[in-house]
């Protein structure tokens, strides 16, 4: 009697725990037909433009589908070329000395903005300033022989047209006045060299620009044939960028920078999410790199903030061409599917046409550029996409106009 009751009960169990499991299944089912489920594979799922897992819209009576929806419009949509470049100085100089001798005193602070021809250092110049006194006695000693010299070539002369006087004696004293012409002239190149020596004493800037970390200390020998700098000057106003775009996109450059054009370029940090300057592109290189298939251009930015620094790494936008009267719509109207882009057009009697179109720019965050499928005026799908096919009739619940895209400058 035990054992038959101790079987019915585990049948009991077992029946239960069935219906459990099914209802399980059923209501798993319901959930994911529902308008609100996130099914897979659907348009707005992950990896589409409008955005992974979006939220479908409830379905009315009468199989009405209630959808958000904008309107096409037509703007003026800047073409960008993006990259990355590195921040090179306009100009990048080491101050080397001239001359040998002692640094006497430097006049400059580490990190220093200077202008050109500021003086940065000194060297003894004590030893160039004798040098240039005794060029200068030199010069005074050979000037005074060569004033006695033309005196006596002036006797010399009358007498020999007086016949008292043998040429040879005339012709003598005539290259004595050369020999001495001669020695001034020497002289005069000598203390010219003596006075440059001696401004070249006086270190000061060839360029504007702001001086690094000092490399020779006041007191130590400095010699004019070593390679050792003092110090080192960037000139970071205007700063230049360099950087390389793929060699298929030269034949729109060059239409510009060869006929004396320029395009203009926006400099963004690393995170590509500031913008720290704007410029403009004037140069490209003459030649393609054949390891990479890529051309090398130069931006120029005036820096007036000094916020592009030497060396660093930047995004750089450039502008390469504007496109007038183009179609502009929401971006999450855009869909992708294995086909290739796609959006559901809203017809006059509500219902849905889906239309491939084919896709350009990105204008904003929200906005993006149409070259071919829609026109402006069209009203597009942006919510509610997930259980629409060609021929599904839709309620618009709210018809957002597209904002004006802006201006290329």
């Amino acid at each position: 009697m035990t054992t038959n009751t101790s079987r019915s009960a585990s049948a009991r169990w077992l029946k239960w725990l069935i219906i459990l499991i099914v209802v399980l299944i059923v209501a798993g089912v319901v959930w994911r037909l529902l308008p609100g489920g996130k099914g897979v594979g659907r348009p707005g799922g992950a990896g589409h433009p409008g955005g992974p897992g979006r939220p479908g819209m409830r379905m009315m009576g009468g199989g009405t589908t209630l959808v958000h929806g904008g309107v096409a419009t037509s703007a003026t949509v800047p073409v960008y070329l993006n990259a990355l470049g590195t921040v090179i100085p306009n100009a990048s100089v080491t101050v080397t000395s001239r001359v040998d001798g002692q640094l006497e005193k430097v006049y400059f602070t580490e990190g220093q903005k200077v202008a050109a021809g500021q003086l940065l250092a000194q060297i003894d110049p004590r030893p160039y300033q004798a040098t240039l006194n005794q060029y200068q006695g030199e010069l005074s000693e050979n000037k005074a022989l060569l004033n006695s010299a033309e005196l006596t070539l002036a006797r010399y002369r009358k007498l020999y047209a007086q016949d008292s006087l043998a040429r040879q004696d005339l012709d003598s004293q005539i290259a004595t006045v050369g020999q001495y012409r001669g020695a001034v002239a020497s002289d005069e190149a000598q203390i010219a060299s003596a006075k440059l020596d001696l401004e070249y004493a006086r270190i000061t800037a060839p360029v504007s620009g702001r001086v690094g970390l000092r490399l020779v200390d006041p007191g130590n020998m400095v010699e004019s044939s070593s390679s050792t700098g003092l110090v080192t000057i960037t000139q970071m106003q205007p700063a230049a960028v360099t950087f390389s775009v793929p060699q298929s996109n030269i034949p729109v450059l060059v239409k510009a920078l060869h006929n004396g054009q320029s395009l203009p370029a926006t400099a963004f940090d690393q995170d590509n999410t500031t913008a720290l300057g704007t410029g403009e592109v004037k140069f490209i290189s003459n030649q393609i790199d054949t390891s990479t298939g890529t051309v090398e251009l130069k931006a120029i930015f005036p820096n007036q903030d000094e916020s592009l620094y030497a060396n660093q790494f930047v995004n750089l936008r450039l502008q390469t061409s504007v496109l007038k009267d183009v179609t502009v719509i929401p971006r999450q109207a855009l869909q992708l599917s294995n086909e290739g882009y796609f959006v559901f057009v809203i017809n006059k009697d509500n219902t849905v046409t889906r239309k491939a179109v084919t896709a350009g720019p990105q204008v904003n965050d929200d906005q993006q550029a149409i070259l071919k499928g829609i026109s402006p005026g069209d009203r597009v799908v942006t919510e509610g996409i997930d259980r629409l096919a060609n021929g599904s009739k839709v309620s618009v619940v709210g018809e957002t106009q597209t904002k004006t895209a802006p201006e290329a400058k």
